[in-house]
């Protein structure tokens, strides 16, 4: 077992001191995407016609694989965990833009009347109404988004050990160690299936109107009809 921890020192890296790195790696470019995907999913929902070439734009550019953006990229950020990252924040936004355009345009038209009746501007409204809405819609997408990149991340190990986790495939084959590559790829898994129960229990944490588990069930129709409370309170203020 003791075999199975034992990484090379090529890589400058402890197991966990790779983990770190692979998270790294994976999830800056996810929250980068998120930040640039909060606003454009907003300004995509305004102007409906923004969408289509949006949509267009962020699908081309996912189907550009990775290794072509290395290749672009390293002439400017070299061999660094940038030219890895930035790939992975463009690829996030194929995830994340739907998911929050979709979001968004699930908030009841009522509940937006009642929110402008109340003196809430654009922005307010959809910083305190859509998006606590939304927030099923866009943890769906994240989580998505958290796996791939999580996945993805590995490929930097074609460009000067910059693959965190991915490095001990590469060493696995130069040094005929099979345990590294099972390193590598049980704890790639581990992490994903990690990070994704996390994004649930955020969306369980920040959505507590929604049903769940046995108790929804037992509810039935009634339960999954019960509207948010955000949107609640907004009708009733308004009224």
């Amino acid at each position: 077992m003791s075999g199975f921890f034992d990484i090379p020192s090529d890589l400058q890296h402890s197991y966990f001191g790779l983990i770190g790195v692979h998270l790294k790696e994976a999830l800056l470019p996810v929250l980068g995407g998120l930040v640039v995907a909060l606003p454009l999913g907003q300004l995509c929902v305004r102007f409906k016609w923004l969408y289509p070439p949006v949509l267009w734009v962020t699908t081309v550019l996912y189907a550009i694989p990775s290794l072509a953006f290395f290749v672009v990229l390293i002439d400017y950020t070299g061999a660094t965990e940038t030219t890895v990252m930035i790939p992975l924040a463009v690829y996030s936004l194929v995830l994340l833009v739907p998911a929050i355009v979709d979001g968004v345009r699930s908030v009841p038209e009522e509940t937006l009347a009642a929110a402008t009746a109340m003196g809430f501007g654009p922005v307010q409204r959809y910083l305190q109404v859509q998006l606590p809405i939304a927030v099923p819609a866009i943890i769906a997408g994240l989580r998505v988004a958290v796996v791939s990149s999580i996945s993805l991340v590995s490929v930097g190990a074609l460009i000067g050990n910059q693959g965190a986790l991915g490095n001990l495939l590469a060493d696995a084959q130069l040094y005929h160690r099979t345990n590294l590559a099972v390193n590598s790829v049980v704890t790639t898994a581990v992490l994903a299936i990690v990070l994704d129960g996390l994004l649930v229990l955020l969306r369980i944490a920040l959505t507590p109107w929604m049903p769940r588990g046995t108790r929804a069930k037992g509810r039935g129709r009634s339960a999954e009809a019960r509207p948010e409370p955000v949107a609640v309170a907004l009708e009733d203020a308004a009224r």
